[in-house]
């Protein structure tokens, strides 16, 4: 705003006599409200529209739905071929599955029994059991839950909370990644360089838990590193301003809420490690154990093995007792995916 007129006028007032003073009268300044007048405002705006804001279509025509009908009618076919796929998709899986259950429930069911469960492996397929290999499966699978959980988790903190954000980190997190997708019958090679030879461990026990330890600690890795990014920064924060230290901030906050993903892809990935049998092959299960592992230094049999052995066998009757086998395995991995979905409901209503 700027005064269009400022004067100051002096009048001589003579009604009032000689002897008085003159009066001043100040007219005060009228101000006009708007933008001033410039050149550049002054002059008619000829600039031109830019072509896009050329094309842009009234308020009327962007109201019309006409205009959208034929797009709409190609999105929904997509939507709709899209769908369609996804749907084939789910029943060849699910088709493949129930004609593998019933295949394995027609042959195994009649051999399936208690005295089967527990008995030992015999050159008969009458008298054939999975004692030794029931309990040389819990056998490793206890013994690589006790050594890969340990060292997963480690792994997935230290990266997560205390390395620095560099190439060196990020080049063991391309590492990690890289060994999740190796095939299991590489570990094997490994295992058996290592830790039968090398270590001399021999055909033990603890050579196959280490073996399949090695084969999931990167899918253990991967998935505690994905519960612990998810855990939101407030929480750390709202820790250190009340005086934790980061390692009470890990303990007491974060690992509790990033316990339903750590758990779940552990479970998932010692699942993963008990139908494994390329591994243990190398490392040294035996296909026949006339007795009971009592110890991590003896030698087994695992499941997956066991199921192989009696496949490729020529008697029918064996192949039989590995439907039955199979169902066995089956349930127990069924039954750790139980387990996985429970612990992780259970951990998420407490967190």
């Amino acid at each position: 705003m700027q005064p269009t007129n400022e004067n100051v006028a002096p009048l001589a007032n003579g009604a009032a006599g000689a002897g008085r003073g003159a009066s001043v009268s100040v007219q005060r300044p009228q101000f006009q409200v708007g933008r001033q007048d410039t050149p550049a405002n002054s002059a008619p705006n000829d600039t031109p529209l830019p072509l896009e804001m050329d094309r842009v279509p009234s308020e009327a025509a962007q109201r019309d739905p006409s205009r959208f009908a034929p797009r709409i009618s190609q999105r929904r076919l997509i939507a709709k071929a899209f769908a369609a796929v996804c749907l084939v998709a789910t029943l060849i899986g699910v088709v493949v599955l129930a004609a593998l259950l019933i295949d394995l429930l027609r042959d195994g069911t009649a051999r399936l029994s208690l005295d089967m469960i527990t008995g030992f492996p015999s050159r008969f397929p009458d008298r054939a059991g999975i004692g030794p290999a029931v309990v040389g499966s819990a056998w490793v699978l206890f013994l690589t839950a006790m050594i890969a959980f340990p060292l997963g988790v480690g792994t997935a903190i230290w990266l997560e909370e205390y390395a620095d954000n560099n190439r060196w980190k990020r080049l063991i997190e391309m590492n990690i990644a890289n060994l999740a997708g190796v095939p299991s019958i590489v570990y094997g090679i490994l295992g058996l360089t290592l830790f039968v030879r090398v270590m001399g461990l021999g055909r033990s026990l603890m050579a196959a838990a280490l073996t399949l330890a090695l084969l999931i600690l990167p899918v253990i890795i991967i998935a505690s590193q994905e519960a612990l990014k998810a855990v939101p920064r407030s929480i750390r924060l709202g820790a250190y301003a009340l005086g934790a230290t980061r390692w009470e901030t890990i303990r007491h906050q974060i690992l509790p809420m990033a316990m339903p993903g750590v758990m779940t892809g552990t479970i998932l990935a010692l699942s993963r490690a008990i139908g494994e049998a390329a591994p243990v092959i190398l490392v040294g299960a035996l296909g026949f154990v006339a007795f009971i592992p009592t110890n991590p230094s003896d030698q087994y049999t695992v499941l997956p093995f066991q199921i192989f052995n009696w496949v490729s066998r020529p008697q029918p009757e064996f192949h039989e007792v590995a439907a039955a086998a199979s169902l066995v395995l089956l349930v127990l991995l069924l039954s750790m995916s139980g387990i996985a979905i429970w612990l992780r409901n259970k951990y998420t209503r407490r967190s």
